[in-house]
């Protein structure tokens, strides 16, 4: 299964020049861009670890790169993704996300829980594979 939270994740892997262009793009917009990894991939787990600080006022696409590479090195087994932000209506919005990085294993998916409740309701939980594991574990 892989995973599809993002920009371009339809899409094979974009490459390194390619993510390249996409944080020019952002630059080029004025957006601040910051990276982040997590090992629990779950559509509502929006809290992933920040890696470093947010690069605000970054105008060189390498540099953001070289930050993303980092976060590769030292997580070769964790979604790593990179986030752009615009200010320029006062907040900041997220308006660009894209996963560049993903685990060198297999994606391990998620299972739909089913609960049987008073009143023939049911509810379902979507949980994900990796959770079975204590983190730091889960690939």
């Amino acid at each position: 299964m892989r995973l599809t939270q993002g920009a371009f994740s339809f899409l094979p892997d974009l490459s390194e020049d390619q993510i390249l262009k996409q944080i020019q793009y952002a630059i080029n917009k004025g957006w601040a861009l910051n990276v982040e990894w997590t090992d629990d991939p779950h559509p509502r787990n929006y809290y992933w670890e920040l890696w470093g600080l947010p690069l605000f006022g970054v105008k060189d696409a390498t540099a953001v790169m070289f930050e993303v590479n980092a976060c590769r090195k030292v997580k070769p087994n964790n979604y790593v993704k990179l986030n752009a932000f615009d200010s320029g209506r006062g907040v900041e919005s997220c308006c660009l996300s894209l996963i560049v990085q993903r685990p060198t294993s297999n994606e391990p998916g998620f299972t739909l829980s089913r609960t049987e409740g008073s009143a023939r309701f049911i509810h379902y939980t979507v949980q994900s594979y990796a959770t079975v594991k204590p983190e730091g574990e889960r690939y």
